[in-house]
C-alpha cells in the first residue's frame, strides 16, 4: 500500500488549503526547508496538527503529553544532557525489553540508533512535540540532580581540611575556587534557589558560621550551614564567575551573573560587601524567561482596575506608583506600558537597573559612574521626542522639577516614591521642595501597593477566625458579635516548601487628584487629611483592599496585617 504524503494528509483533515499548499511548498523548494516546518512557521498549521499528520504518515503513536513510565529500569542518566537536547529525544518509557523515545522529528534516525547503543536496549519512536521533550528532559534532571545537602555530605566526606587551611593565602584563593568540590556546592546553591522560586540569595559570615538563607515570597529562610572553613573558597567561586577581583576583600564589589537551569535562563546581580567575620554575599536572581504579568493579573481589585486603566490613557501628566522597597512597583509599572504600548507611541525609560527588557521600548540604566542619574536621563529622554516617559524613582527635588516640567508639556510620566501609602506621596512631593500648585496641576493619580503571599493551593483549608481578628482587619461582625464566614490558611505542603503559602499578589489603593483633593493640597492639609477624604469619596484602602481578599480566600489575615501596619 503506497505511503500518502503529508501534503495529501493535512487536505484530507482540512487544516490546510490548496493555497495555502501552494505558497509553502515554493518556500520549500527556494528555501530548503520542510513542508511541515513551513506551514507551522507561516502560521497555517498548529504543530500539534503537524505532528498528527507525520504520525498517521509514519504509523508511529502521537503523544500530546509525556508521562514517564518505567524508565528507573533504564540508565537514562548515562547519557549527556547536552545530547538529548540536541536532538530533541528522550526515552519516555520502558515496556517488554524496549525503550519508548519520544522525538520530535520523525525523519531524524541516526541519533536514535546511537541512543539504543547508549542504553543498551532496542528503543521505538513516538511522537511529540519539542516543547514537551525538553520539559520531560528538563524534569528528569531536575530530580536528578543532587540537593544542596546532598553536595554538602560529600563535601564533608572528601578531606578538604589541608585546603582550607590555607585560604587566608590570597595566592591561592583562585586555585580554591576551581576545586571541583567547591564548583559544585555554589551551582547546587544557585539550582535549588532557582527550583526554590527564590528572589535572592544571601550568604551570610558570622564568627562561627556561615549561612545561606533564601528569599522566597518576599521572607528570608534559613538553607543551609555550610563549614566555615569554605567561606573563603565559596565567596572566591562567586567572584571568579562574575568577574570580580578575588583578592580585594576590604572594599564592596558589584557584579553579574548569567546561568542557565534548564529552561531557564537567570541573571544574577552580585553585591559584596565586607564585614568583622568576612564577605557578606548577596545575589539577586531575575529570571529573563519569566513572563511579566499582564496589568489585569496582579491582583488590582475591579473599581481601582477601571479608574486606573483610563488614567493611563491620558496624555499628560504624572502617574505615581508607590510602596517600600519589593512591595511590586517596578512590576506594576512594567505591566502598565505593556498595556498601553502600541506602534503609534514612542515610550522611553529611565531605570537603576533595567530589570526585564520590554518589546518596542527604549530602555536607559542609570549609571553614576559617568553621571547618568535619573535627572540627567530624564533631560536627554525629553530630547528623543517621547510620549510616554518612565522615571525608575522620583529621588530628589531635580528628577521631581523635570517629571512636572515634562507632564506640563504634554507628556505622560509614571514613576515610584517610598511612601507609605498613597497621601503619603504628596507630602513627600512637597517636602522634597515642590511647589503646592505644581502637584496639583501635575499629578493625575497615585497607586499605593504591597505584595501579600497567597495562600497554597494545595493545602488551603477553611477556618473559623476569632472576633479579635475579625476587627483588626477592619471587617463588621453580626449584630450577635459573631462572623458569619470563613477565612483560610495554608497547613504546608511539599508544593509550598511547607510554608503554607505560594506565590504573591497586590493589594492597593488608588488616590484620584480631583477638585476637592486638589483644593486641599492647595490649602495645605497634611496626608491624614487628605486620606480620610478621598476614602469618604470611596477610595479603597490598603486593608480594605487586603480584607477583600482574605475574606474571598486568597491570601490570610496575618500577610495583610504584616504589610498594612507598618
Amino acid at each position: 500500500m503506497k505511503t500518502r504524503t503529508l501534503s495529501e494528509i493535512l487536505v484530507e483533515r482540512g487544516w490546510v488549503r490548496e493555497e495555502d499548499l501552494t505558497r509553502a511548498e515554493e518556500h520549500e523548494r527556494t528555501k530548503g526547508q520542510a513542508l511541515g516546518t513551513v506551514l507551522v512557521q507561516q502560521g497555517v498549521i498548529s504543530e500539534d496538527h503537524l505532528l498528527e499528520a507525520l504520525s498517521e504518515q509514519f504509523g508511529l503513536p502521537y503523544w500530546r503529553k509525556l508521562e514517564e513510565v518505567g524508565i528507573e529500569q533504564i540508565p537514562v542518566s548515562k547519557v549527556p544532557i547536552t545530547f538529548y537536547r540536541q536532538h530533541k529525544l528522550f526515552p519516555i518509557a520502558f515496556a517488554d525489553g524496549v525503550a519508548k523515545v519520544a522525538v520530535s522529528d520523525p525523519l531524524n534516525l541516526q541519533p536514535l540508533d546511537d541512543l539504543a547503543v547508549f542504553l543498551g536496549a532496542p528503543v521505538e519512536a513516538v511522537l511529540s512535540n519539542e516543547r514537551e521533550v525538553l520539559s520531560a528532559i528538563n524534569r528528569f534532571y531536575d530530580r536528578e540532580t543532587d540537593s544542596t545537602e546532598q553536595v554538602m555530605q560529600d563535601l564533608e566526606e572528601e578531606d578538604l581540611g589541608a585546603i582550607a587551611s590555607e585560604i587566608e593565602e590570597t595566592d591561592d584563593l583562585l586555585d580554591l575556587a576551581s576545586e571541583a568540590p567547591i564548583i559544585r556546592l555554589v551551582n547546587s546553591i544557585l539550582f535549588q534557589a532557582v527550583r526554590a522560586r527564590a528572589s535572592d540569595i544571601h550568604l551570610e559570615p558570622f564568627e562561627r558560621e556561615l549561612k545561606v538563607r533564601y528569599r522566597i515570597d518576599g521572607l528570608l529562610y534559613n538553607i543551609l550551614h555550610p563549614p566555615k572553613r569554605l567561606q573563603a573558597a565559596v565567596s572566591s567561586r562567586i567572584k571568579v564567575m562574575a568577574n570580580l577581583n578575588i583578592a580585594e576583600r576590604r572594599l564592596p564589589q558589584d557584579g553579574r551573573i548569567r546561568i542557565r537551569v534548564g529552561d531557564k535562563d537567570v541573571d544574577i546581580r552580585v553585591s559584596v560587601v565586607p564585614t568583622a567575620f568576612g564577605e557578606r554575599i548577596v545575589l539577586r536572581l531575575l529570571d529573563k524567561t519569566s513572563i511579566l504579568f499582564g496589568l489585569e493579573e496582579i491582583g488590582m481589585p475591579e473599581a481601582c482596575y477601571a479608574r486606573y486603566g483610563r488614567l493611563i490613557k491620558r496624555s499628560n501628566g504624572i502617574m505615581l506608583v508607590t510602596g517600600p522597597t519589593g512591595s511590586g512597583k517596578t512590576t506594576t509599572l512594567y505591566a502598565t506600558l505593556n498595556k498601553i504600548s502600541t506602534p503609534e507611541l514612542n515610550i522611553i525609560t529611565v531605570e537603576d537597573p533595567i530589570e526585564y527588557q520590554l518589546n518596542g521600548i527604549g530602555q536607559i540604566p542609570v549609571n553614576p559612574r559617568i553621571d547618568l542619574t535619573f535627572a540627567n536621563g530624564l533631560r536627554s529622554i525629553l530630547r528623543q521626542d517621547p510620549d510616554i516617559i518612565m522615571v525608575g524613582e522620583i529621588r530628589d527635588y531635580e528628577t521631581a522639577e523635570i517629571a512636572i516640567q515634562a507632564s506640563l508639556t504634554g507628556h505622560l510620566v509614571f514613576s515610584t516614591l517610598h511612601t507609605n501609602d498613597a497621601a503619603g506621596a504628596v507630602t513627600r512631593l512637597l517636602d522634597m521642595g515642590v511647589e503646592a500648585f505644581l502637584v496639583s496641576s501635575s499629578v493625575l493619580a497615585i497607586l499605593a501597593q504591597r505584595l501579600v503571599r497567597v495562600i497554597c493551593k494545595q493545602c488551603k483549608e477553611p477556618y473559623r477566625p476569632d472576633l479579635a481578628l475579625v476587627k483588626e482587619i477592619g471587617l463588621t461582625a453580626a449584630e450577635d458579635g459573631t462572623f458569619d464566614g470563613y477565612f483560610y490558611r495554608g497547613k504546608g505542603c511539599s508544593a509550598c516548601l511547607h510554608t503554607g503559602y505560594r506565590g504573591r499578589t497586590g493589594i492597593y489603593e488608588l488616590l484620584v487628584l480631583d477638585d476637592v483633593i486638589r483644593n486641599l493640597i492647595m490649602s495645605g492639609a497634611d496626608s491624614k487629611v487628605i486620606k480620610r477624604e478621598a476614602v469618604e469619596h470611596g477610595m479603597i484602602t490598603l486593608l480594605q483592599d487586603g480584607a477583600d481578599k482574605v475574606v474571598k480566600g486568597i491570601t490570610a489575615v496575618d500577610e495583610v496585617l504584616r504589610v498594612t501596619q507598618e
